[in-house]
């Protein structure tokens, strides 16, 4: 599936800010393969490639494209689908890719809180070492009521600024 061709773009320029892109991604802790794949489905007009088109733009292995995109679909930041009438996959972002990697996000903090609720439990609330976790404890309490009440902004203010 190509990119569509009324769509003029200087390839260099477009290059350039997926790496760049990917870079600040890396320096988030993202792998580095796999912030390259999303920069570059971020990037295509569709935000939808197969792993020829990404292994062609990023000068990458199908081995490396398949890696990236399981890890990108682990933290659902991309989907699989297939292409139609064919048995290729091709892989795509989705506009609420942040929102659904945040929302992933939320998850893990509650484990992080599970497990913390346990540790302040076996090691004494009233110990040094339960103070801190009970601390560690408030401050993911605190950020997953943020993050709920801020999703909940984020809908109505991307329904108002994009229908």
């Amino acid at each position: 599936m190509a990119e569509p061709s009324g769509a003029a773009r200087d390839s260099e320029a477009v290059s350039r800010f997926v790496e760049h892109f990917a870079a600040q991604l890396v320096e988030a802790g993202l792998p580095r393969m796999p912030a390259r794949v999303f920069a570059a489905l971020l990037a295509s007009d569709t935000g939808v490639l197969t792993s020829a088109e990404l292994g062609e733009r990023l000068r990458i292995s199908p081995a490396a494209v398949s890696g990236a995109v399981r890890y990108l679909a682990q933290q659902h930041m991309v989907s699989r689908e297939r292409e139609p009438g064919s048995r290729r996959e091709r892989y795509r972002v989705h506009g609420d890719q942040w929102y659904e990697a945040l929302t992933n996000r939320e998850a893990v903090i509650r484990r992080w809180e599970d497990a913390l609720r346990q540790g302040v439990t076996s090691l004494g609330e009233n110990t040094p070492a339960g103070r801190r976790l009970a601390e560690t404890l408030a401050f993911f309490e605190f950020v997953e009521k943020e993050v709920e009440a801020m999703m909940g902004r984020w809908r109505v203010h991307r329904k108002e600024r994009f229908g």
